[in-house]
């Protein structure tokens, strides 16, 4: 039987889990229809979700429709979790975007569209309430089109509650949203996009199956991860999940054993075509204080086990300070994991004043090198490293311009192996800049490399202990820094692109808002009633304009904002502690890295 794996996606409050829910009841996997308001949804299982009635975690339920078995993924409609609509996207084949008949088209409405149009993911548009006093259908056809661009999709106008036009929606769906061809042949290839703790507080991966099969007793390959053992295997079901020998290409299964296995990591063959990221990454960040300070341990193991589970938390420790904080979306976020470490952990915590989160670029080109021989080299390799910036968005790209013969392959079996891990050791050095914040978009290029096994391409002057991949590991830092602090970096701060509806009369108040917060505005159109206003805003200022937006149109305005990269920060550049010992600081590194003082005539 094929396998659709349908994503239902929308603005907060516009109804897909009560169309998930109908979509279940009508299938028979439910007795009842669950209510959000109750707090008695099928997907929406967690106890927070039902207090807060929103969708926090995306969920996965199973049911048959005709001939084809149906993977449904409801997904979060809060923009404080657009990190859990991401990894769905990983592994959706075709979408169901609910739009409210009431409130159309809104801002998280465009922002998913936009991502579904580049990914090109098969997309029906279901409006909504439409039985509810409001709902409006002409309007709604023209913001479709003027705003989401959809003028060309097969739409459908019904009612989730009442079940009104759910059954054409239904009829429709395999038609128009076909299940992906995949083949149990071919080599495994699978996709982590969901982490869960099972009952005993183990890890279960949620493993989307491109192409092959995945068995329990089977050891699969994950790179730079090495290798694990699948020890169980779950797929989903007619609202449950079922045990299983195996799953085969397709199909979303749930699958024990991967242990070291985050979100993300790809099984086997990595997907032909893999999701990129569609959506920027968080901007803010919070410390949390433990209300009793004995709690501090706890709380630690407590993030660091969420962080497992949504890796885009990214918890940082101040040694200095003592002090854990976390990357946010939003303030509700924000009160979502305070809920979360009290009920789930028994932790209860506060939470420090939010703020920006920078990043790092270099300004120009920066050469370091270390030599085995050297005296003050506490390593037995030799590295040599030459940083030079790229565009922004490009991220962090290294390449190797060394001879082939001075790659230690008898540590890591090939030079594409040597390469990975070389990556992974910049990359992480690279996490905290020369002013603390993490440095992106430069290429890192590899200009020396050498090691010592007794009869080795290098030749040391002083006695030398055999070389080994922790020689690499240490060293990379201490050079790739030293090549950054001559390149030079500049701090950037994050900045939204913003879309401002307003009445026609408080335009100008607003443009002079946006500019009062830093921002800019791009362009504006004002008809007799509206004004339509487009600029950048300081991600850190984006709140201060909801609340300023308020104010000015007594309610009625409306900003949509969008991730825009990052731009260089105009005077003082902030910074912030290290949380790891600072590599620029060979003394503290030596002691923190190498356990011992550094030689004698080390250079600092």
């Amino acid at each position: 039987m094929p396998t659709l794996n349908l994503g239902i996606l929308a603005h907060v409050d516009a109804g897909k889990t009560t169309l998930t829910e109908r979509l279940l009841y009508d299938a028979g996997v439910i007795d009842a229809l669950g209510s959000v308001d109750a707090g008695s949804t099928h997907t929406d299982f967690l106890p927070l979700e039902r207090q807060r009635g929103i969708t926090i975690k995306s969920a996965v339920v199973s049911f048959e429709l005709g001939d084809t078995t149906v993977n449904l993924i409801d997904t979060p409609g809060h923009p404080d979790f657009i990190a859990e609509v991401e990894r769905a996207l990983a592994v959706l084949d075709g979408v169901v975007l609910v739009v409210s008949a009431v409130e159309g088209v809104q801002p998280q409405t465009r922002i998913l569209m936009r991502a579904l149009q580049r990914l090109r993911v098969p997309t029906i548009i279901f409006v909504n309430k439409t039985d509810r006093r409001g709902a409006r259908h002409d309007e709604v056809l023209a913001e479709l089109a003027s705003r989401l661009g959809a003028q060309d999709l097969p739409t459908f106008f019904g009612s989730a509650l009442t079940g009104a036009g759910v059954g054409a929606l239904t009829a429709a769906i395999p038609r128009l949203l076909p299940p992906a061809t995949h083949s149990d042949a071919d080599a495994l290839s699978a996709v982590v996009f969901k982490i869960d703790r099972g009952r005993a507080g183990e890890r279960v991966c949620y493993v989307r199956i491109f192409g092959g099969r995945l068995e329990v007793r089977q050891r699969v390959d994950v790179a730079e991860r090495g290798s694990a053992k699948v020890t169980r295997v779950e797929v989903f079901s007619h609202g449950a999940t079922i045990r299983r020998d195996r799953a085969v290409a397709g199909q979303i299964a749930k699958v024990w054993g991967l242990s070291h296995l985050q979100v993300g990591d790809a099984i086997g063959d990595a997907p032909a075509d893999p999701v990129q990221a569609q959506f920027g990454p968080p901007t803010l960040e919070a410390v949390v204080v433990p209300s009793d300070p004995a709690d501090r341990g706890r709380l630690g193991a407590a993030l660091r086990e969420l962080a497992d589970q949504d890796p885009l938390i990214n918890v940082r420790y101040d040694d200095e300070c003592h002090e854990l904080s976390v990357w946010l979306y939003g303030e509700v976020q924000k009160e979502v994991i305070e809920a979360t470490l009290a009920s789930e952990y028994g932790v209860d915590v506060s939470f420090g004043d939010t703020s920006t989160v920078y990043v790092e670029r270099p300004v120009g080109t920066g050469e370091a090198l270390e030599l085995l021989q050297d005296d003050w080299n506490p390593t037995s390799a030799t590295i040599g490293f030459r940083v030079e910036p790229l565009p922004p968005g490009t991220g962090v790209e290294f390449c190797l311009d060394v001879d082939g013969r001075t790659i230690p392959t008898y540590i890591y079996k090939t030079a594409d192996n040597f390469v990975a891990s070389i990556t992974e050791y910049v990359r992480m050095a690279f996490r905290e800049g020369l002013r603390g914040w993490e440095v992106t978009d430069c290429l890192v290029t590899m200009t020396r490399c050498g090691y010592y096994i007794g009869d080795g391409p290098t030749k040391p002057t002083r006695p030398t202990a055999r070389t080994t991949a922790a020689d690499f590991k240490n060293l990379t830092p201490l050079v790739v820094m030293k090549a950054l602090d001559g390149a030079g970096t500049v701090v950037c701060g994050p900045m939204m692109r913003v879309r401002v509806e307003a009445p026609a009369p408080d335009a100008g108040a607003v443009i002079a808002a946006l500019t009062r917060l830093g921002g800019s505005a791009g362009g504006h159109t004002v008809d007799r009633e509206d004004a339509v206003i487009e600029g950048m805003l300081p991600a850190g200022e984006v709140q201060a304009m909801r609340r300023a937006l308020t104010q000015l149109t007594g309610g009625e305005g409306v900003v949509e904002t969008a991730f825009a990269g990052y731009e260089p920060v105009h005077g003082r550049p902030p910074t912030r502690p290290r949380t790891t010992a600072n590599p620029l600081n060979r003394k503290s590194y030596f002691l923190a890295t190498f356990r011992h003082r550094p030689p004698r005539d080390y250079r600092s």
